[in-house]
Parts: C-alpha cells; structure tokens; sequence
C-alpha cells in the first residue's frame, strides 16, 4: 500500500459551519433549499468536499 495516495478528507457539517462562520441550522437550511455550497448525503450524514466549499466561497463573496 506504498503507492496509495492520502485521500481528502471529505468535510462534515461541523467543520463547514467553522469554516464559514454559520450555524449548523444555517447549513441545512440551505440544503433544504437548495442554495449554499453543494453537498452530498453520504448513508445519513452530510459530507462536503473541502476545494468546492472554498470555490463557493469565493464566488458567494
């Protein structure tokens, strides 16, 4: 397993809503609505893929 890349880790709603400064509650939210950063629904949990939660950041900015 030498020639394994380390794998990202994807972002959970926690580390998103530090990472922009929203509450939790905010994020799903914009889930239920269909706005904010995209996310996928991992078996019940919600995961966000760190590059694409900046992308849309800056953009949202």
């Amino acid at each position: 397993m030498d020639n394994v890349r380390s794998i990202d880790r994807l972002w959970s709603v926690e580390d998103v809503s530090a990472y922009l400064g929203v509450p939790v509650k905010t994020l799903y939210q914009w889930k239920w609505r269909g706005q904010g950063p995209p996310v996928r629904k991992i078996g019940r949990h919600l995961r966000y893929d760190p590059a694409t939660v900046r992308a849309w950041a800056t953009e949202a900015a």
